[in-house]
């Protein structure tokens, strides 16, 4: 048990004669408690006190400011004026039952992951990255007029160059849902077509840099399919990866391939991905005419003999430098 402290009588002198204390210590406290300090009060101190005001609320705006510019914090933005167009897409489509999950999922819980958008200025954004999300938004809205899916919740970024866009686009698309070869392949043509990469191969280097080199190599040849067929095919992100690498080869080993191809596709004019991809199927079996060799010289003292997808050098500018020279031209290419 606690020992209970004894209080000392105040000294005789300092009790007053109706019965309080009087010590040089009350003085400045004659009820015993302290005074609240007050604001002074005047036309100076009201100034400072609205300067002082106005300095916190322009912290709090600057913060705001560098939060919204910096990515972290999340807007919510009118559907009208986030532009879908504003990069080439690299998804070519939504299949139908995804997008319908995608959608009920919305119409539940709301958009649980903010897209990501860059200012084009004069309040008007365009879209990198979310675009099946923005999509969904915009039919619910089409479909119920309700205000909750009248807006989309965006991240806004800055990417330094018009490379950066396009990787967040397809970097978000292969976490989120893979792309198919064709369009992984689409997507690398399509950007350096619009000078954001020197070259559809820098745009695959760059583009899926995380990927292994035997991936990045069947985007390449992808490429090639692209590039012979896009215009005629119907189905392009079904195609399967050996039939497109069939397709590939082919295009470079016969130089009658791509005419067939494309005859095979507009003759029949097929109305699903698996008509497609017999017609495909049958025109790589038909028979194929043997092409004449082209040679031609390149340099003094070398020769270039092209048969389909084959190349020969030869002449007497074939050396050990010149082998070891291509040799470390080709590395640097991959």
């Amino acid at each position: 048990m606690a020992k209970r402290k004894r209080l000392t009588p105040p000294a005789p002198e300092a009790v007053t004669p109706d019965g309080g204390l009087e010590h040089k210590a009350f003085a400045k406290y004659p009820l015993g408690v302290a005074r609240m300090r007050t604001m002074p009060s005047g036309p100076i101190a009201d100034v400072a006190a609205a300067q002082a005001a106005k300095a916190a609320l322009e912290e709090i705006t600057d913060e705001l400011r560098a939060a919204r510019d910096g990515g972290r914090l999340v807007q919510s933005l009118p559907l009208e004026i986030v532009d879908e167009t504003h990069l080439v897409r690299d998804r070519l489509g939504i299949e139908d039952e995804a997008l319908a999950e995608l959608i009920d999922s919305i119409r539940d819980r709301g958009q649980q992951t903010p897209i990501e958008v860059v200012d084009l200025g004069g309040d008007r954004y365009g879209l990198l990255s979310g675009w099946r999300r923005l999509t969904a938004l915009k039919r619910l809205y089409a479909e119920t007029g309700d205000d909750r899916f009248a807006k989309v919740q965006a991240l806004l970024r800055q990417p330094e160059a018009a490379s950066d866009a396009y990787r967040a686009m397809v970097e978000e698309n292969e976490i989120r849902l893979g792309l198919s070869f064709y369009e992984r392949a689409r997507i690398a043509a399509k950007a350096a077509e619009e000078g954001a990469f020197a070259s559809p191969r820098d745009a695959v280097k760059m583009l899926f840099a995380a990927a292994p080199r035997a991936r990045r190599s069947k985007i390449n040849s992808f490429i090639a399919v692209y590039d012979a067929l896009d215009d005629v095919l119907r189905f392009p992100s079904a195609l399967p990866e050996r039939l497109g690498l069939a397709i590939a080869k082919a295009l470079g080993d016969d130089g009658g391939a791509r005419e067939r191809l494309r005859v095979a596709l507009t003759q029949i004019e097929p109305k699903s991905s698996q008509a497609e991809q017999k017609a495909l199927q049958q025109a790589l079996s038909a028979p194929v005419r043997p092409s004449r060799p082209e040679a031609r010289e390149v340099a003094p003292g070398l020769t270039l003999i092209r048969s389909g997808s084959r190349v020969v050098l030869e002449g007497a500018g074939v050396d050990a430098a010149f082998e070891a020279e291509l040799a470390a031209w080709l590395k640097g290419r991959n």
